[in-house]
């Protein structure tokens, strides 16, 4: 395995004592890396638009002109794949973490065993974003990426199932529980929903992070956020 992992840190001390801890972390775990420092956002973003190769992004928050929270979000806008760790002395920007799906919190100083288990934890999610469901519609194979897949609802005899598009199969719903993953939980008897893009879930509604608004069925709000503490 191969990794592409950025440090975004506005510190030359602090990026280069974690680029050291990354360097034995995967000899430790023999994974070959390469590692790329930028000291502000505005470098990062310069160099993402030439060069989109960056699997786990270390994200200092408090940085010059553009904090790491806001180049998050242009980050996030068109690249779902990315591992992003925040990197801070502050728990001011949690909040803010969730809204553009950030793996982890690292206080600093950062201290080696933490770092390891949240890297061991990105690799585990860019394993799992490989994953794909396969179904057939008019004959032919479509295959979708589990990251993709927002939610699955039932009408019927049909699933729909939400992705980029949506693609609507005559299957019982409980046959796609088994080929999905612990990203997915089901909500009632008629939906199942990817903890990824939930930003919000009040007792009543299900919001997602493109803006979809769905209803939560009686009894489901505190399995789903149970779900959603074990599993994010």
């Amino acid at each position: 395995m191969k990794l592409n992992i950025t440090i975004c840190d506005d510190s030359k001390t602090d990026s280069e004592f974690v680029s050291g801890l990354l360097k034995s972390w995967a000899t430790e775990r023999n994974i070959l890396i390469n590692t790329e420092v930028f000291h502000s956002a505005e470098a990062f973003l310069f160099h993402y638009a030439e060069d989109k190769t960056c699997d786990i992004l270390l994200l200092d928050i408090e940085m010059g002109e553009m904090d790491g929270v806001t180049m998050a979000r242009k980050l996030r806008s068109e690249n779902d794949k990315v591992q992003i760790v925040f990197i801070t002395g502050y728990f001011d920007y949690i909040a803010e973490g969730y809204e553009v799906a950030a793996l982890h919190y690292l206080m600093k100083p950062v201290k080696h065993e933490k770092l390891f288990a949240v890297l061991d934890r990105a690799c585990d999610k860019l394993i799992q974003n490989e994953r794909q469901l396969n179904i057939t519609l008019s004959g032919e194979m479509v295959c979708l990426p589990l990251r993709e897949i927002k939610y699955l609802d039932v009408q019927g005899n049909y699933v729909t199932i939400h992705a980029k598009e949506a693609y609507t199969v005559k299957r019982p719903l409980g046959e796609f529980e088994s080929l999905l993953d612990e990203r997915f939980v089901r909500a009632g008897r008629a939906m199942i929903l990817n903890l990824r893009y939930i930003s919000r879930v009040t007792k009543t509604e299900v919001s997602l992070s493109d803006g979809t608004k769905l209803p939560l069925p009686r009894g489901a709000y505190e399995p789903l956020n149970r779900a959603i503490i074990e599993n994010t």
